[in-house]
């Protein structure tokens, strides 16, 4: 399995939260490669080999430049924010890896990365990415009321989160408003970005919106609990998945874990961050964490606090029956 992120700026804290979430509740080995700016290499380095030998067996990571495409550079890495639209070119600069689960810095895994590596086995031959809705309630949803450039489905997609079958990516050929000729990805983007520049708001993720309207056999919709947002709860509950299974993946966007303005997101963050590596999980994460969400009842998140812990209860009961049987998955 193959994660990607990319981090810039004040991002390396959040950056590693977000990888102890996917090492500590997968399965199977991950592959992790972290696009990060120059001056945080040497810290991301000294942060991963401090862990102990036991997690370090459990994943490789090869860390990279930001780079984009030397025309056109300064343009792409000012795009929405910094780096972000590093994304977009992983296909073209990963050529060995076939396929790749990206997330932005700011998600949380509360359920095994591995579920979400499965549905590359439910892509039918055309899908080549999956990604969840923006939104699930057109009354509050942004591209259906606002957007000035087109989107995909009712209410567009969310990239926070995405699988990636790079393979069939690089290979296939997308349909788009541009020319009556269907282009390959590296001739897609740059003719994409000069037109629709000057109406996108979300950047990167505007633009996948436009590739994906175009081209819409080639995504395959997940459910929301693969990526919850305090979209989905600020406004009373609307995801229907994380109520019914739970929250699977937090994407704690526009800064929450790092302010007060959501402290349910900010109380998983936290407890992921002081996780000692070792310690029972149940007890050292999920405990202390239940007592600090039923602080938050005060919020419409926080009144949804259970969706919170129920996939993460469930996936480190798990964790803990792998530590007392090793040998038995």
């Amino acid at each position: 399995m193959h994660l990607g992120v990319v981090a810039c700026g004040q991002r390396l804290e959040e950056t590693m939260t977000m990888v102890k979430s996917a090492v500590f509740l997968s399965s199977k080995p991950l592959s992790l490669h972290l696009f990060a700016e120059d001056q945080l290499h040497v810290s991301f380095i000294k942060a991963l080999e401090s862990w102990p030998a036991s997690v370090r067996r459990r994943f490789n990571y090869t860390i990279y430049p930001i780079t984009f495409p030397s025309d056109n550079a300064a343009e792409w890495k000012k795009l929405f924010k910094p780096c972000a639209s590093q994304r977009l070119f992983l296909p073209l600069i990963l050529k060995d890896v076939d396929s790749l689960v990206y997330v932005d810095s700011d998600i949380l895994f509360l359920h095994p990365i591995d579920e979400l590596w499965a549905f590359l086995s439910a892509f039918n031959s055309s899908q080549m990415v999956a990604m969840a809705p923006e939104h699930e309630e057109p009354r509050l949803a942004w591209y259906n009321r606002f957007a000035r450039h087109p989107y995909y489905g009712r209410t567009g997609i969310n990239s926070g989160v995405m699988l990636m079958n790079m393979t069939r990516i690089r290979d296939a050929y997308f349909k788009n408003d541009m020319t009556s000729v269907e282009l390959r990805w590296e001739e897609l983007l740059m003719p994409l970005l000069q037109k629709y520049k000057l109406n996108i708001t979300w950047g990167d993720q505007d633009l996948l919106n436009i590739i994906f309207h175009h081209n819409p056999e080639y995504l395959l919709e997940v459910p929301c609990q693969w990526n919850y947002r305090p979209d989905h709860c600020i406004y009373g509950s609307n995801c229907v998945s994380a109520e019914e299974g739970g929250i699977y993946i937090l994407h704690g966007n526009r800064g929450v874990y790092h302010d007060h303005k959501q402290p349910a997101f900010r109380a998983i963050y936290e407890a992921i961050r002081q996780y000692p590596f070792g310690e029972d999980p149940v007890s050292s994460v999920l405990a202390p964490l239940e007592e600090e969400l039923l602080k938050t009842t005060h919020t419409y998140c926080g009144k949804s606090h259970a969706l919170f812990t129920k996939a993460l209860a469930h996936s480190l009961a798990n964790v803990n029956r792998h530590r007392n049987n090793p040998h038995k998955q």
